[in-house]
């Protein structure tokens, strides 16, 4: 797995938490997490793609 796909993972995966607490702690401040979130999780799979369409060719 490339190293920028896995920081795009993690990076996903610590907005979604932070999104969760947000919304527990009662804060609209969780949709930003959430927004970026899925930009990471896009940016994980364009990474993870394109180590695919290279090694194939």
């Amino acid at each position: 797995m490339p190293r920028l796909a896995l920081y795009a993972v993690a990076v996903c995966v610590l907005a979604v938490v932070a999104a969760v607490i947000s919304f527990v702690q009662g804060s609209w401040l969780g949709i930003v997490w959430v927004l970026l979130a899925g930009l990471s999780s896009n940016m994980a799979w364009y990474y993870l793609r394109r180590q695919r369409a290279q090694t194939a060719s």
